[in-house]
């Protein structure tokens, strides 16, 4: 396993912690942790390696922009998945962004039939889509982060599995 598969997985578990025990993603493990990517990449590969760096961040960001832009998503999960795509290059990001999605889908569905949330969560989402269908792709009070009673995942759980899937296929 290359060494910069090691480091994501290590911020991926840290963040898992600090999500699950306080709901907050820490600034100082988010942008320390793509600022030492950044070093990593320029002092191992040069400015192309720091270029495939930032990309890598940028595509992370870009990824998880519009959910937190919508209220679904917190900026920690955001700024996370930037880490990752530094460490990690933008071919590689796109993949754990995908396998996130699967384990994020599969979490919110357990959550929510855990807790009596399921047949309610399923209206909501409904709901959303008539809403962005009626009035465009905005965010709806009553069903953002902000403003939703329903229970909140620790997004960093599904991101993690993201990371350990690509890492077991793809490295």
């Amino acid at each position: 396993m290359p060494i910069t598969f090691a480091i994501a997985l290590t911020i991926g578990l840290v963040a898992c912690v600090t999500d699950i025990r306080s709901r907050r993603i820490p600034n100082v493990l988010t942008f320390g942790g793509a600022a030492a990517a950044f070093g990593y990449h320029l002092a191992t590969a040069g400015p192309g390696g720091l270029a495939e760096a930032i990309v890598g961040w940028l595509a992370g960001v870009a990824f998880f922009f519009i959910p937190f832009a919508l209220g679904g998503m917190g900026g920690g999960d955001v700024k996370l998945m930037g880490a990752l795509g530094a460490w990690l290059g933008t071919a590689t990001t796109v993949w754990v962004v995908l396998y996130t999605g699967v384990a994020g889908g599969l979490l919110a569905l357990v959550v929510a039939a855990y807790r009596g949330y399921l047949w309610t969560a399923l209206k909501n989402l409904w709901l959303l889509l008539v809403h962005w269908r009626v009035v465009g792709v905005r965010p709806l009070k009553g069903l953002t982060l902000d403003g939703g009673s329903g229970p909140r995942l620790a997004y960093a759980v599904p991101i993690f599995v993201g990371i350990v899937v690509t890492t077991w296929l793809h490295s």
